[in-house]
């Protein structure tokens, strides 16, 4: 009887250890290679993106939260200059054909040569309290066919190419 009783302890023990939230991912430093995350994530400290040609930071599946935690995050390009050579695809983060994520700072997404933050046929996102500063192209940039959506409080600043129609949010 004893041995049952442990056992069905074990097994109850086993189960909860499995039936846990996963942990946030943890990011900071510098991003060499696109960081796609499956699980909810959250900045730790700043992020220098080197990534070129591609975002820096994608969702791999739907209903996820990234949270900035009143870091930044900062592209290749030059602060100053942000279009002196622009690249389309160098995104900070970028949410494509996904639904019901979060994108929550504060936080700063800054320096990227093309967009700060892209939603790409994304569905019920939120992007909430992020300043998005000196980015070659949008500093918030949501595609046509992207619906449902929410941008709220969110600040850009310095944002758009100079000969190109695109700017802040």
């Amino acid at each position: 009887m004893r041995t049952r009783r442990r056992m069905a302890y074990a097994v109850g023990l086993l189960a909860i250890g499995l039936a846990r939230p996963a942990q946030a991912a943890d990011i900071s430093g510098t991003i060499a290679t696109t960081l796609t995350i499956f699980d909810d994530s959250r900045l730790v400290g700043d992020v220098t993106c080197t990534v070129v040609g591609a975002p820096c930071i994608t969702f791999g599946a739907p209903g996820l939260t990234l949270k900035l935690n009143g870091f930044t995050m900062t592209g290749l390009a030059s602060l100053l200059t942000p279009c002196a050579t622009p690249t389309a695809n160098e995104v900070g983060i970028e949410v494509n054909a996904q639904s019901d994520e979060v994108i929550m700072g504060p936080g700063i997404v800054q320096g990227f040569r093309a967009f700060g933050i892209r939603l790409r046929a994304a569905t019920g996102v939120l992007v909430k309290r992020v300043t998005a500063n000196s980015n070659c192209f949008s500093g918030i940039f949501v595609t046509q066919a992207s619906s449902e959506n929410n941008l709220e409080e969110n600040i850009a600043v310095r944002n758009g190419h100079p000969t190109t129609a695109c700017g802040g949010i």
